[in-house]
């Protein structure tokens, strides 16, 4: 298999103060249990670490003007509301509701936040012309078995990318709180594209239900906050070929971002075909190096960045303008729109 580079490590952070001063947090480690620090001795603010896992791959969460105790408690918080999400939408689990649904093809009296999120998918679905559709996981799995078996072919067969689409489109999903069912059998839903921004953003909202000043979480996409205004979030996005390499910086004030990149996971030994699906066609070809979308929403950005990256200009831009958003894409010669 080819070179594999986890979506969430394309972005890095720096929080910037009123006053200009810039507190930089990556590549600082982290202590797995969280850790506290005086990062700003100009402004005297203590700034509390945590770095863990959510969704199977790293997150971090950084707490602003807090003390210990406060941390400690609304840390906890933020991980059992992470746990609670875990349960529903992690493919990593057995156990999950959502793992349960794709074994069984349906799932009776499904909880508030999966249909939440079902209703979420199928609206960005109808935006996108369906190039956001969560019922790709049946493309993954043809896919993924067929270059398990064969690492140095080329494609899928054309027949069998074709009887695979017949298990893609998520109007074959119906969902309401009696139950969530499938239309056809070997059909599964992949909440991957969208699930990390869903649960960053249930995680801003306990924080600010607890009275939480500011903060900036990464659950798999970013989203800060700062209930006085005063901070803006530069956000760097790396290039993929690089760790170390920033191909553009992007100044975020009390809003979502989220990058999709094509390298992040590599199907063939070659590494022309990488993870993110066109659910349309069935093709599985990077058309850009990385997508990144700012949004008021990091589940929306999360969602919008991994359809736009097999999306052509032209869509991408009717639908950035029509719910205002900001788009930076990377060609494949590193050159940034």
């Amino acid at each position: 298999m080819g070179r594999h580079f986890g979506r969430r490590r394309f972005l890095t952070a720096a929080a910037v103060a009123v006053a200009g001063a810039a507190v930089s947090f990556l590549p600082n480690p982290f202590a797995a249990g969280g850790e506290k620090r005086n990062m700003d001795k100009k402004r005297d603010e203590n700034v509390f670490f945590w770095k863990g896992v959510a969704l199977g791959s790293g997150a971090e969460l950084r707490l602003f003007g807090v003390d210990d105790r406060q941390a400690a408690d609304w840390v906890n918080k933020v991980l059992a509301e992470v746990a609670r999400l875990e349960k529903m939408f992690s493919l990593y689990r057995e156990d999950s509701l959502i793992s349960r649904l794709n074994r069984d093809g349906y799932l009776t009296s499904p909880p508030a936040d999966s249909l939440e999120l079902l209703s979420l998918c199928r609206d960005i679905h109808a935006l996108t012309e369906g190039a956001f559709d969560s019922t790709v996981q049946a493309l993954w799995k043809l896919y993924a078995d067929y270059f398990a078996a064969r690492p140095d072919a080329e494609t899928p067969p054309e027949n069998s990318v074709k009887e695979t689409l017949k298990r893609v489109g998520f109007g074959k999903v119906s969902f309401d709180d009696r139950e969530i069912r499938f239309a056809e059998k070997g059909m599964g839903l992949s909440l991957n594209g969208i699930a990390q921004g869903y649960v960053t953003d249930k995680v801003v909202a306990l924080l600010k239900a607890n009275g939480v000043p500011a903060a900036l979480v990464d659950m798999g996409e970013i989203r800060g906050f700062d209930t006085n205004g005063r901070r803006m979030w530069n956000v760097g996005i790396r290039n993929p070929d690089d760790e170390e390499g920033v191909l553009a910086n992007i100044t975020v004030k009390d809003k979502a971002f989220a990058t999709s990149g094509g390298y992040g996971t590599v199907m063939d030994k070659a590494g022309r075909l990488t993870h993110l699906f066109d659910p349309r066609t069935g093709v599985s070809t990077p058309r850009y190096k990385s997508m990144s979308v700012m949004a008021d929403d990091a589940a929306v950005a999360d969602a919008l960045s991994t359809a736009f990256s097999v999306m052509d200009l032209p869509l991408i831009r009717s639908v950035a303008e029509s719910r205002r958003l900001k788009v930076r894409l990377a060609m494949p010669d590193n050159i940034v729109d």
